[in-house]
């Protein structure tokens, strides 16, 4: 079974800076997602404001704490909570990251790499399907952005990546962003990320900012997109089509017109790359 590609268009982040906007107004945008740990509460205005916008948008739910690679136990009372939010809300997409961040019961509040072996991919493989029947559905995961690699690895990320996903039936969220700047630091083509991912489970792209340190790149979502990744983006469109699209921005948090300016632009720059891969077809 494929992984459902919704028709949601180009949307941004739900973030409390815009709740006084869209509590009042339908959002300027196609879809939002909304950070799934920021409303397992059960009221509040968090919760009222992502309620509000899934009456007028489609919705995804992002989570940063399933810790999906660690050799902790998965947190079932997370999953208990994270179901309810699903059932409650009916998201679109409900996705989570590629990592692990716990251990021996503590949670490091980070997204850090595996190592890209055999022994972990079997035991993220098992972990995603016990995820998937906790929560009643697929779910997607995203690549993240790393500074650190694991000598034992023994295959690419990108292999690793669409392996995972071809044998739990997961998705793949394609963070762009995440994939140059570990391209820039780690010395590979991101090409080559690119080309390596199965088309039928590639659901979801994110796009976002980064910081350059000079000797490496930092994944710091505070800034418009930089032209590299919207390269990056023009192969992701021309190799997998239409793909909905998010612009993540996460800190030093702008207006909502930038950001829905950011969406707009994704949105122009899919069409013109459809366009010109019609016509060179």
């Amino acid at each position: 079974m494929s992984i459902p590609r919704h028709d949601l268009g180009h949307g941004i982040g739900l973030r409390p800076r815009h709740f006084g906007r869209l509590l009042a107004e339908r959002p300027p945008v196609d879809w939002m997602e909304a950070v799934s740990e920021n409303y397992l509460a059960p009221g509040g205005r968090p919760i009222a404001a992502l309620e509000k916008v899934r009456r007028d948008v489609p919705v995804a739910l992002h989570g940063v704490s399933l810790s999906i690679g660690s050799t902790d136990p998965l947190d079932r009372s997370y999953l208990a909570s994270l179901r309810a939010l699903v059932d409650r809300i009916e998201p679109a997409i409900v996705s989570d990251h590629l990592c692990w961040g716990r251990h021996g019961g503590r949670y490091a509040h980070d997204l850090w790499p595996l190592p890209f072996t055999e022994e972990a991919l079997e035991h993220v493989i098992e972990r995603v399907g016990q995820v998937q029947e906790a929560l009643g559905r697929q779910i997607l995961l995203e690549n993240v952005s790393s500074y650190v690699a694991f000598r034992e690895s023994t295959m690419s990320e990108w292999e690793f990546l669409a392996e995972m996903a071809r044998r739990t039936d997961c998705g793949i969220l394609l963070d762009l962003n995440n994939i140059y700047v570990s391209a820039r630091n780690h010395g590979f083509a991101a090409a080559d990320y690119i080309e390596g991912m199965p088309g039928d489970r590639v659901a979801q792209f994110h796009l976002a900012g980064h910081s350059d340190k000079g000797a490496y790149l930092f994944d710091s979502h505070d800034a418009r997109v930089p032209e590299s990744v919207w390269d990056l983006y023009r192969m992701a469109v021309a190799r997998f089509g239409p793909v909905p699209s998010l612009i993540e921005w996460d800190d030093n948090i702008p207006e909502l017109e930038v950001l829905v300016g950011e969406s707009r632009k994704a949105a122009s720059i899919e069409s013109e790359t459809l366009r010109r891969r019609a016509v060179g077809s």
